[in-house]
């Protein structure tokens, strides 16, 4: 059992095809995972172990006909509790929401995947409406790291981080308004995803706007290209959404990186300190692509820190969704949320125009900058996972989240696609993310060098005890 739990989605299909084991086999063995770690990392909200069971034997059967319904017909995926999912509450991390709701609608990218097949284990958790880069809520408490359990698993996708890190289903879907897929796979050792704004279709609409996107949290960066295949079509419901890509994600993953221009930016032009070990174990990661023949150049993109326009258009967006509430129920909101929230609604229009226009000039500088270079590679984050339970590092001076996430809220700004992949851990044993950013609409390029790296080992060494 504890086998199939380490097994990527790519394999499990091969498997299946192949009649190695079941879906149910490998389901039963993602349920028994999750079970077993759920009391130390708290990954999950809510378990769906009979729906699970069930979708599991109805994919047996159609597999032992030949007769797949889907590209991930059979494999365990968890989603995210932002994220709608039919005949289960989506409660968001709050204690605001009544779970006796109709439930009765899945999100676009959770219906692509029942199309395929694909099961159900359950909802992993998110802070309050997903607002901060860690992930504790009022209604779940807190998520820890696979590594250390003393540690944060990062956020706010931190539920479906750790349990791709710990074996509890080879795929999740994850949201990223600020960072939110990047920085707990960063801390969790996993690939994540941010797509190209509206290449996979969100609805309902966040309320933090256009920032907010949805990607695949993964084993590798094979099964997110299979899993972006799956989610990365148009839905009627989302208007932002993009036409379908031009071609399979999966078929274009193995071009490598050779001839490639990869500008490095090891601190965004000194704006960042990063620590002395993610730098080093990034900047080994950065060599390796320059011997796969990418030519790589030590340069910085052209911007200042946005980080007061990204927070005048995060704090209305958590404005908006607590917009509804009663005074009683805004006091049952996180703390920090409440904060934010305060602050994002003493700003006038005329703020949010003006941080819209600091947003359009940093896409300009950036669509400028991928002209001359085809990937930008910076550090995911300065900083390895910290203590679980706090907004910012101890002692870091920093008073909310976007303190220590400066490589990954730009991107979101600029909507342009943004992965993270391990490439090494600390003295602590504690995982190191590297960045890659590519210019709008060029995912299958990020994923591309994102296996590359994979397939010459720089991501060898990254996976928790007892995975």
């Amino acid at each position: 059992m504890s086998e199939l739990t380490a097994l990527t989605a790519v394999r499990l299909v091969e498997g299946y095809r192949k009649g190695e084991f079941s879906p149910v086999e490998v389901t039963r063995a993602a349920l028994e995972r999750a079970e077993a770690v759920q009391p130390e990392v708290n990954a999950f909200v809510r378990l769906l172990a009979e729906d699970a069971l069930g979708r599991a034997a109805a994919s047996e059967e159609r597999w032992r006909r030949g007769e797949p319904c889907g590209l991930l017909d059979g494999v365990p995926v968890t989603v995210k509790d932002i994220l709608l999912l039919r005949g289960a509450p989506t409660l968001k991390g709050s204690l605001t929401i009544d779970a006796a709701g109709r439930w009765d609608e899945d999100a676009p990218s959770v219906a692509r995947l029942r199309e395929h097949g694909a099961v159900f284990l359950g909802k992993t958790t998110t802070p309050e409406f997903g607002w901060k880069g860690v992930t504790d809520s009022p209604l779940s408490g807190v998520t820890r790291n696979p590594y250390d359990r003393s540690r944060t698993a990062g956020g706010s996708s931190g539920g479906a981080a750790a349990a791709v890190a710990l074996g509890a289903g080879p795929l999740a879907l994850g949201t990223d308004g600020g960072g939110s897929v990047r920085i707990p796979a960063a801390f969790c050792g996993i690939f994540g995803l941010k797509p190209t704004y509206g290449r996979v279709p969100l609805y309902p609409a966040s309320a933090f706007g256009t920032l907010a996107h949805v990607g695949p949290m993964t084993r590798d960066a094979a099964d997110a290209a299979l899993l972006m295949d799956v989610i990365g079509v148009p839905d009627s419901r989302d208007w932002s959404a993009l036409a379908p890509a031009p071609g399979s994600f999966a078929d274009g993953i193995a071009g490598g990186v050779r001839g490639l221009r990869v500008a490095y930016s090891p601190s965004l032009g000194g704006q960042v300190a990063v620590r002395p070990e993610v730098a080093a174990a990034v900047r080994r990661a950065v060599e390796r692509l320059a011997a796969l023949g990418a030519y790589v150049e030590e340069t910085d993109p052209d911007l200042a820190d946005p980080v007061e326009a990204f927070h005048t258009l995060w704090f209305a967006g958590a404005a908006r969704v607590t917009q509804h509430l009663t005074r009683d129920q805004r006091e049952r909101l996180d703390p920090g949320l409440r904060e934010i929230r305060a602050e994002g609604a003493r700003r006038s229009a005329l703020d949010y125009l003006a941080a819209v226009d600091v947003r359009v000039d940093l896409g300009r500088r950036m669509g400028r900058f991928h002209d001359a270079y085809d990937l930008l590679v910076t550090p995911t984050l300065p900083v390895t996972a910290f203590e679980a339970g706090a907004e910012v590092p101890k002692g870091s001076g920093h008073r909310r989240w976007t303190g220590w996430t400066p490589f990954t809220y730009p991107f979101n700004m600029t909507q342009q696609p943004a992965a993270t992949v391990p490439v090494g851990t600390d003295a602590d044993g504690l995982p190191v993310g590297l960045q890659l950013v590519a210019a709008r609409h060029r995912d299958a390029l990020v994923l591309r060098a994102a296996h590359a790296l994979y397939e010459a080992g720089a991501t060898a060494g990254v996976r928790p005890a007892g995975s």
